[in-house]
């Protein structure tokens, strides 16, 4: 990478801690945090990012992939990884001491040929779907499952997981609770039947954050690490305070002025109407900067808010700074994040979600697009 990249994603470790430790404060210390560093830690860098959580008393780790979970390993780190989305790479898994995630008779069963080959015990997470209907067994599965794991040398059942698709929806209140109802309940048939020292985690960040019922023995935060609230009701509903951690930079490469009429980039979309002072700045959708930002966006120069004008290319983009007079080329810009520590009002802050509210989607998205296009800094 460039020693002098003109856009910049920076990576505050200090906030990520925080915010682990704010969650820890939240579930209490008898439960344990399952920390995703899934995606390259949804854009924050997994290694640079698991190994922070690390130092700062995790000790559980999930990724979606076993090469994630390898090169978890090949950095040092220690703990447990657990892999999300299974594997039928039996060795890897064995040799790299990777939990998997099963939801598959036959995964399980190849498992346990390698185990027992290996001379070793591997435990499993044993997923069930409980209305995501997406990965995971049925509830109807559950019992030959169970049947299996404990037929099966050389593999126990570490722990038994679900998912909730709507814990951040209020109108979905009824249905996240009966799910979780239905949870306890296929769990308390699991402990009955199998091990009552496998773990139990079915809490998202969203459930963190609004239904302390659902903790049990484990939870399970992924955005909420990285400093966002899974949305509005969240935030609004939670004491937690989390702190973001990634923020994006630019800086100004040309000062220009341009009268009254004149149109600005691809299209001429924007048509000035007044004499205008232009900020030309080096970012565009090759730097996850979309083009679909157009005629929304707004960035900060001098800690003062302006917008970005024009149709945004792939490489650049202008910013009306006829507004602050002060700005001069190699002024920093901030399009996401705070120019000013400490400042969280909305004119001194550009968060993920007013990103992700300009592109029509989720903090999620705008993080991994920002964090996986750019240079990362750590702080």
């Amino acid at each position: 990478m460039s020693s002098h990249p003109l856009n910049t994603v920076t990576i505050d470790l200090a906030a990520l801690a925080g915010n682990y430790q704010a969650i820890q404060q939240k579930v209490g210390s008898g439960v344990r945090i399952l920390a995703m560093v899934k995606s390259d830690a949804y854009g924050h860098g997994m290694i640079q990012s698991a190994q922070k959580l690390a130092e700062a008393g995790c000790q559980y780790f999930g990724v979606a992939e076993i090469d994630e979970g390898i090169a978890l390993r090949e950095a040092g780190l220690a703990g447990e990884i657990i892999v999300f989305l299974g594997s039928y790479h039996y060795q890897e898994i064995l040799h790299y001491d990777l939990s998997p995630v099963v939801f598959d008779l036959q995964m399980l069963e190849g498992l346990s040929a390698k185990a027992v080959e290996a001379n070793k015990q591997i435990g499993v997470h044993l997923k069930i779907d409980v209305g995501m209907g997406r990965l995971g067994i049925m509830p109807k599965q559950v019992p030959d499952f169970l049947k299996r794991i404990e037929a099966l040398p050389g593999v126990f059942l570490a722990s038994i997981l679900g998912h909730f698709p709507s814990a951040d929806i209020n109108e979905a209140r009824e249905s996240t609770m009966v799910q979780g109802r239905r949870f306890a309940e296929l769990s308390g048939v699991c402990s009955d039947q199998h091990s009552e020292a496998a773990l139990l985690h079915i809490a998202n960040s969203a459930a963190i954050l609004r239904y302390p019922a659902t903790y049990y023995s484990m939870v399970r935060p992924g955005i909420a690490l990285y400093g966002c609230y899974p949305a509005p009701e969240c935030e609004n509903s939670s004491p937690v305070s989390l702190r973001p951690v990634m923020s994006f930079s630019s800086r100004i490469i040309q000062v220009k002025e341009v009268p009254t009429g004149y149109g600005l980039s691809y299209g001429h979309l924007h048509l000035t109407h007044r004499p205008t002072r232009l900020a030309v700045l080096p970012v565009g959708y090759a730097d996850g900067y979309l083009r679909a930002l157009t005629g929304k966006a707004q960035v900060l120069i001098r800690g003062q808010r302006t917008k970005v004008l024009g149709r945004i290319c792939m490489n650049a983009c202008v910013a009306d700074i006829t507004d602050i007079p002060e700005a001069r080329v190699d002024d920093p810009v901030q399009l996401m994040g705070c120019q000013a520590a400490g400042h969280k009002e909305n004119d001194q802050l550009i968060s993920a979600d007013e990103v992700a509210d300009w592109l029509g989607t989720i903090s999620y998205e705008v993080l991994c697009l920002f964090g996986n296009s750019n240079e990362r800094i750590y702080i």
